[in-house]
C-alpha cells in the first residue's frame, strides 16, 4: 500500500488555479430555430439539424412549414397544403411563394435563394443557401 500523492489523487474543487467558479447566468441567447425543409427521398418535410452548401445534412422530427405552402414534387411547384400528415401534404390547394426565400430546386435537389416566384415556381434562382 502506497502512502502520499500519486498521479491520480486529486486536490481542489477542479477550479483553475487561482480562478473563482463563475456565478450568475449566461447572456440570454435564444436557440436558433430550426428550419422546416423538403427532403425530396422521403417527399416531406423534416425539422432540419444542420445544413449547409444547400442541403440538410441531418433531419430530426416530421413537421410543416408554419405557412402551409409546401413543395409539390409532381407539379414541382409551391402550392399550399390543404391537409398535412406526418409532414406530407395530402391535399393540395392553390399556388403559393413560401415566406422563405431559400426554396428546393427539384433540377440539382438542393436549396437556392429565390429572386421571384410565378404560380409556386421559382423564376430568379440564385446562390445556394442553407435550408
Amino acid at each position: 500500500m502506497a502512502s502520499g500523492a500519486g498521479s491520480g489523487s486529486a486536490s481542489g474543487g477542479g477550479a483553475a488555479s487561482g480562478g473563482a467558479i463563475p456565478t450568475g447566468s449566461a447572456p440570454a441567447k435564444a436557440c436558433p430555430q430550426l428550419g422546416c425543409v423538403y427532403h425530396a427521398g422521403a417527399n416531406a418535410y423534416f425539422a432540419c439539424m444542420s445544413s449547409g452548401f444547400g442541403a440538410c445534412f441531418h433531419f430530426g422530427a416530421r413537421c410543416a412549414p408554419a405557412d402551409a405552402c409546401m413543395f409539390d414534387a409532381q407539379s414541382k411547384r409551391y402550392q399550399h397544403c390543404d391537409a398535412v400528415v406526418e409532414g406530407a401534404c395530402t391535399k393540395w390547394g392553390a399556388t403559393c411563394a413560401p415566406a422563405a426565400k431559400c426554396l428546393f430546386n427539384a433540377a440539382d435537389g438542393l436549396h437556392h435563394e429565390c429572386g421571384a416566384t410565378k404560380d409556386g415556381a421559382c423564376t430568379q434562382w440564385g446562390a445556394l443557401c442553407a435550408p
